[in-house]
């Protein structure tokens, strides 16, 4: 092996021989293992124009380690690999192109544009795919699909013309969220609100019979235009003898009525709001329970739309300050007051969403939900944390129907085309049409939108898998196992993907959803552009230096004072740049942070840590190496002669292979990742590698002792890598490949190696028991060493009191051990009525450690050191009192920052008291 560990130098390498090889195919598992039930998951189809961020990088790793497990498990396993067609994004990116050439998508015409995107996607449509290899994702790239592929596409036209011939899918004027600059409506989670600074004007609505007038306030005075009623509460004595009057609007001159509805807070404002039902969603709502007229007063850029006003044709910001002013001249503004409002803008175009009054094609969604809710309800589904049930209940006991039209080009074009007298006809294609309705010669144009994203992502589960065709892969891997993704889809995403799985397949999608939380810095805040926190994985990877990041964070950063903000802040956390940590560091960072269901704050630092963590793995690999390579290693198990350490070492190896199946199992990936940590660095590495020393240094030991460690040595790092793999693919393939002539194990590759199951018969209790008491003895005399300051390789006589005779037939049995760690001179058993001398103690079980220390250290300058040391913590410890007794600090400071402060004063106050303790007995000496 290399010397130095260069994740670099082995990751580019090992991934190009896996995808080679075909090890990711479906269906690949294992060797050896007797599980046959197949096992899948799909992944949540990125963007085609996207790159890859840290929530893709945290969600890919956890799904990633869930295929390798149950790879090595010996299921027949499939990562189903695919991408979105992303309607409204990738149209942006190709119409910006465009834009460049000075040319519209208008002056190429519907094919020519169409044609032109399918370009980009051949050219450019592959980064984010290129990056999740760069990951290490095990994604059966052979089979990767795409929404808008032929067979896809198939699926998404039967789906359509079936639910539409059963009634399920419809077209009507429905009120939805328009995007003024794309002219397209858009859904809920392509919305952004934001709180704004704004206005509140409130304005005069004269009553038409003279006698007063009624004050709504609004924050968007240009709807006014389109008012059909104010509304009071029915229990509202101030209006009720106004209820059935009217009141002139003003700058229209029509007459709307005084109208009565619960959803009226009669103490807000004055308890008037006026009702505009074609330009609000909760007027939509009222103004359909009262019939209301419902006037669109806006054009689809946002201008207003009334032919016979002077308003007519004026941007919706323009009118609104002619309507303010003219409602001034009217004497009609009551006032005007500042007002912090969330103002919803499109995620894409960055426009103020406006709620419009269009045609749209809809699915009849309650018919679909009922069976949902029911497969939850059941348990056919379960939900991890199981209380994200709760959220999707309450989203499908009040669901709405699905708006599934979008006025773009770049979709599935929606399978409906209308004769002259526009009557719609539904189906496959326009001869399924003709043929299907009799229409002969008759004139058709076919429906200009295309379908909403969500559609055919809704079929992914079975449309990737061959359907409508009954394929052998639909019979092998559905229903699918667990759906990994993000809160924020259980609605847009999980909860369609039930619908259509069990209307189209009559069976689930998948029978447990793992939810993940959301990536966020290091404080805790979300990550944003705008903040400047935001990381990229591949930067982690493979490290970036400080210009080159302070150019890409700040680049497309239009607002001079933002990307002054955010170079200064990247400056400052990162004067360096960010170091190469390579994958598997970033990998396992993730999965040891993966709480169930939390949220993870990603600090620098842990990161760093788990770069040091696979040096670790790393150097105690080599270690194995060069004292088992050229030897016997004991591959068929013959003649060997385990030490305590060993028997220990593989009884804990056993524990930790149950703990990191139960982490599997429950989908806690921080208790696996964990598990393989702790036992790794603190048990395998710091005490068994130690612990070998003896017995391969020891010209005394026996041919069957040589053999009983070198085999223990590789057959625990063998397990070892195989538990780290699906969290740490490549390093553990890396060092694998050199332990495996040392095992005797068969095959190419440690991914389709089984996975380590726990062995009953290697458990010793006892053997756990008595290297704990050794190593308890162990540190006992190195805390001392660190207290009294006395030389790591000073060697120490030790005498030992108060012992049981198990414990001395234990310490005498494992002497050398005892010696060379813990770096003794001599031991000296003191019986019950000796009398020892001043010395440091320590306990191991019943024994009592004793360290005389006269001729040890310099008394008096140990004295001199501790006194020096006590003096400047007390000191530390009475500005951090005074900062806790001044209310200032209490009262403003952040809790987090008083209770660190609390936190450091009792770990300093510990600190002197053990100072003090070790003071007092140098008095003695």
């Amino acid at each position: 092996m290399e010397k130095t560990y260069q994740p670099h130098a082995i990751e580019d390498r090992w991934y190009s021989i896996w995808e080679d090889q075909g090890y990711f195919a479906a269906g690949t598992a294992a060797e050896g293992s007797n599980a046959q039930d197949a096992f899948c998951i799909m992944i949540p189809p990125p963007n085609v124009t996207g790159i890859l961020h840290m929530g893709h990088a945290f969600q890919d790793t956890l799904m990633d380690a869930l295929i390798r497990y149950q790879r090595m498990q010996g299921r027949p396993t499939l990562w189903q690999a695919g991408t979105d067609h992303a309607g409204i994004a990738t149209q942006m990116v190709v119409e910006r192109q465009l834009e460049v050439d000075g040319k519209t998508r208008h002056d190429l015409g519907r094919e020519a544009f169409t044609e032109r995107v399918w370009e980009w996607k051949a050219e450019s449509g592959g980064r984010i795919t290129q990056q999740l290899r760069r990951m290490g994702s095990s994604l059966d790239w052979s089979r990767e699909r795409f929404t808008m592929d032929p067979g896809l596409s198939d699926a998404v036209k039967k789906v359509f013309v079936e639910l539409h011939d059963e009634g399920l899918i419809y077209r009507g004027k429905r009120l939805v969220n328009w995007d003024p600059v794309l002219h397209t409506a858009v859904s809920d989670l392509e919305v952004i609100s934001e709180e704004e600074s704004g206005h509140m004007w409130h304005m005069r609505y004269p009553l038409s019979d003279g006698s007063g007038h009624l004050i709504v306030a609004t924050t968007r005075p240009e709807t006014m235009l389109g008012d059909t009623a104010v509304a009071v509460h029915p229990d509202d004595e101030r209006y009720r003898a106004l209820l059935g009057k009217t009141v002139t609007l003003p700058l229209t001159g029509r007459e709307i009525p005084v109208i009565a509805d619960d959803y009226v807070d009669p103490e807000f404002g004055t308890g008037c709001v006026k009702i505009t039902p074609a330009h609000d969603f909760n007027d939509y709502e009222v103004g359909k329970r009262h019939d209301l007229p419902m006037i669109n007063v806006l054009t689809i850029d946002a201008a207003i739309d009334l032919p016979d006003s002077k308003y007519h044709g004026q941007d919706r910001y323009e009118a609104r300050d002619m309507i303010v002013h003219d409602l001034k001249e009217l004497d009609l503004l009551e006032k005007i007051e500042e007002h912090k409002l969330m103002v919803p803008r499109g995620d894409r175009s960055g426009a103020a969403i406006e709620p419009f009054l269009t045609d749209q094609w809809y699915v009849k969604i309650a018919p679909l939900a009922g069976p949902a809710i029911k497969a939850v309800e059941d348990g056919d589904i379960r939900f991890v944390p199981d209380n994200w049930k709760n959220t999707y209940f309450e989203w499908m006991r009040n669901i709405q129907d699905w708006c599934i039209s979008r006025q773009i080009w770049w979709g599935h074009r929606i399978p409906a085309w209308y004769d002259e007298d526009g009557k719609v006809y539904v189906g496959y294609d326009e001869g399924d049409v003709r043929k299907k309705h009799d229409l002969g010669d008759r004139p058709l144009r076919q429906d200009e939108d295309v379908l909403d994203t969500w559609f055919s992502s809704a079929l992914w589960p079975f449309s990737t898998l061959g359907w409508p065709e009954n394929t052998q892969e639909l019979e092998t891997f559905y229903p699918t196992n667990v759906l990994v993704t993000g809160f924020d889809i259980i609605f847009f995403w999980v909860a369609r993907m039930i619908m259509m799985g069990l209307k189209f397949m009559d069976k689930v999608p998948f029978h447990e959803v793992y939810i993940h939380g959301l990536v966020r810095d290091a404080h805790g805040q979300k990550m944003s552009k705008s903040k400047g926190n935001v990381l990229d994985p591949i930067d982690l990877i493979d490290g970036i230096d400080l210009e080159s990041l302070v150019a890409k964070r700040t680049a497309g950063m239009m607002q001079p004072h933002l990307k002054e903000k955010i170079e200064k802040l990247t400056r400052e956390d990162f004067p360096e740049g960010i170091p190469a940590f390579g994958t598997d560091a970033l990998r396992f960072t993730f999965a040891i942070l993966a709480s169930t269901g939390r949220d993870i704050n990603f600090d620098m630092k842990r990161i760093e840590g788990y770069r040091n963590f696979c040096n670790k793995l790393w150097n105690a690999s080599r270690y194995v190496f060069m004292n088992t390579e050229g030897h016997d290693t004991a591959i068929d198990n013959d003649d060997v002669e385990l030490s305590l350490a060993d028997r220990w070492i593989l009884s804990r190896l056993q524990q930790v292979t149950e703990q990191v199946r139960d982490g599997f199992a429950h989908y806690r990936f921080d208790l696996a990742s964990q598990a393989i940590y702790d036992f790794t660095w603190n048990e395998y590495c710091d005490w068994y590698l130690e612990l070998s020393k003896p017995v391969l240094n020891n010209d005394a030991s026996s041919e069957a002792q040589l053999r009983g460690t070198r085999h223990t040595l590789v057959q625990v790092l063998d397990s070892l890598l195989r538990l780290a793999h699906p969290f740490m693919p490549f390093i553990t393939e890396e060092i694998w490949q050199k332990t495996k002539p040392l095992t005797g194990k068969q095959g190419d590759t440690i991914m389709l190696q089984s996975y380590p199951e726990a062995d009953a018969s290697l458990l010793d209790e006892q053997a756990i028991n008595d290297m704990g008491w050794i190593m308890e003895f162990v540190l006992g005399i190195r805390k001392i060493r660190g207290e009294m300051d006395i030389p790591p390789g000073k060697p120490l006589p030790v005498l030992l009191q108060h012992w049981s005779g198990d414990e001395k037939s234990l310490a005498m049995a494992n002497e050398q051990f005892l010696t060379v760690l813990a770096r003794l001179e001599s031991i000296t058993w003191l019986g019950p009525n000796e009398n020892s001398p001043e010395a440091a103690t320590a306990l191991s079980g019943n024994t009592t450690i004793l360290i005389p220390l006269a001729g040890l250290i310099d008394v008096d300058a140990e004295r001199q050191r501790l006194g020096k040391e006590i003096e400047k913590k007390q000191k530390d410890c009475q500005r951090t009192e005074g900062k806790l007794n001044n209310p200032n600090f209490v009262d403003k400071a952040p809790a987090a920052v008083v209770d660190k402060e609390r936190k450091k004063l009792q770990e300093m106050q510990a600190a002197i008291k053990t100072l003090q303790e070790q003071l007092a007995r140098l008095g003695k000496i």
